[in-house]
């Protein structure tokens, strides 16, 4: 079996390091380029034809949560956001899902080296959970139809799961739009 090919995209050199130093030590996967920021990425993207790419949010020349509604509509790809901006629930985060992220890692805000490191397992559990995903062209969703409550609408909670990967990002959005409370976990 063929590993999986990773491409990291951050402004920081000591990130891309550690990245490539994670993916490189799972012998099911390899670092096959970084990118200090978008536009560079953008040529090796093309050069090397990555599985799945680790984006940063805040870089020079351009903003990540850009880069990435601009490569889902032109070359969808496996992303995971690597980013101190993509914590548990953020509007960043959120952003990053609904267009199109599969999975996010927030680093650490101290000891950076050690952090991530120790987090080296479920970086590389994400990266191939990542790699399976299927992606198409991203669209936006459809405006949400209105719903009226009945009395048992009302009165219920609704307690809703989704389980496909890169498809939990398009329900949560679709709750939302329609006024039901929904998060990614």
């Amino acid at each position: 079996m063929s590993k999986i090919r990773v491409l990291s995209v951050d402004d920081s050199a000591l990130m891309r390091q550690i990245m490539t130093e994670i993916i490189n030590s799972h012998s099911d996967m390899e670092m096959v380029a970084t990118a200090p920021d978008p536009l560079v990425a953008r040529d090796l993207i093309k050069k090397f034809n990555p599985d799945v790419l680790t984006l940063d949010v805040e870089m020079p020349r351009m903003d990540g949560l850009d880069f990435l509604e601009k490569l889902m509509r032109l070359r969808p790809m496996p992303v995971v956001m690597v980013s101190s901006l993509t914590g548990k629930g953020s509007e960043v985060t959120l952003r990053a899902l609904e267009l199109g992220a599969i999975d996010f890692v927030t680093k650490p805000q101290l000891g950076i080296r050690e952090g991530m490191l120790a987090y080296s397992e479920m970086i590389a559990e994400k990266v191939r959970t990542a790699a399976k995903a299927s992606l198409a062209a991203h669209k936006p969703l459809s405006a949400p139809t209105t719903l009226k409550a009945g009395p048992l609408l009302s009165s219920e909670k609704l307690i809703a799961i989704g389980a496909s990967t890169g498809e939990l990002r398009q329900f949560v959005t679709y709750c939302n739009r329609c006024r039901f409370p929904a998060r990614h976990c």
